[in-house]
């Protein structure tokens, strides 16, 4: 029988003090009830007022922690993602101060989504674009071996807020352990994301996820690494893609030069609303660094995939 973490057996920050929830055995199955983001404070009735209302010190609950037997430092602990179940009901927002293009979006923005909940149908963004689904978990990880209560907002060398889409169903991913047990939680599930969730979100939305943990010995990696199963954007390759460029000494510079140049385009081809085209961009497009040889200046492309569009 799989034990099931429900959704209130969490918290807000790495600590290694807090109390297991779970005891597990290496190699057992697990079903985790993960909240979105933004703890359940959107609703089908929301508006971009309530981005303002928003708790910061409540964004990206986790549930956890789970002890995993055998677990101490220096080993790896090996995650193998099975299936999601969707709730069907997400968000994704532009949120004052927070995103790659922060300083040229001030104004917040809401958009909900109600989607497929087996992910097999794009999401409808509205009357010409649709999002292809692929669920995942944006925020995975363990303790660290540093005491004290730690931010689960920036990602570690252990895990955490990595916001990788292809940490996917058939995944498997390798987290250092540095506690015994280990204490691993996650949350932050996402119906679909960009490389790079520039705006700052994510199609944000709550569902199950159940995995398999195995404790391997003396294998603990610097960080985290994983392995996917297959292709990793066949949802999105179909149409191929839109690029743009930005093109400099600096890479931050360069990506926002990128997106930028992207919002420019959909907003000049499709008719989109920048603040639209720039929430497109990051629940479906992809930041690349493609030349990072030829000093002085480096190459970030931004590819957007036509098949949004249908």
């Amino acid at each position: 029988m799989i034990r099931t973490i429900h959704s209130h057996e969490g918290h807000l920050g790495w600590d290694r003090a807090l109390e297991p929830v779970h005891f597990a055995k290496s190699g057992e199955t697990i079903a985790f009830c993960c909240q979105d983001a933004g703890h359940g404070h959107y609703h089908h009735d929301s508006t971009a007022a309530d981005i303002l209302t928003a708790d910061p010190a409540k964004a990206n609950p986790l549930t956890g922690p789970v002890y995993v037997d055998g677990a101490a430092p220096g080993d790896a602990l090996k995650v193998t993602i099975h299936e999601f179940t969707p709730s069907g009901f997400g968000w994704s927002a532009i949120i004052p101060g927070f995103g790659l293009l922060a300083d040229q979006f001030r104004e917040p923005r809401l958009k909900l989504w109600d989607y497929d909940t087996a992910a097999q149908r794009p999401a409808v963004f509205n009357d010409i674009a649709s999002v292809p689904l692929r669920p995942f978990i944006g925020t995975i990880g363990v303790a660290m071996a540093e005491p004290g209560n730690h931010s689960v907002i920036p990602p570690r060398r252990v895990g955490g807020n990595m916001d990788i889409r292809d940490i996917a169903a058939g995944t498997t991913l390798y987290l250092p352990v540095e506690v015994e047990g280990v204490l691993l939680s996650l949350g932050d599930t996402h119906a679909a994301q960009g490389d790079g969730e520039v705006c700052g979100t994510a199609i944000e939305s709550a569902m199950d996820v159940s995995i398999t943990v195995e404790v391997v010995k003396d294998a603990a990696p610097k960080t985290p690494h994983f392995s996917t199963p297959g292709p990793i954007a066949r949802h999105l390759d179909a149409a191929g893609y839109e690029v743009t460029t930005g093109i400099g000494p600096d890479l931050m510079l360069a990506a926002r030069d990128a997106v930028s140049a992207m919002i420019d385009h959909l907003s000049r081809t499709r008719k989109l609303a920048p603040e639209d085209a720039y929430m497109l961009c990051s629940v479906a497009g992809d930041l690349k660094i493609s030349e990072i040889v030829d000093a002085p200046n480096w190459v970030v492309s931004f590819y957007f995939p036509r098949i949004v569009f249908g």
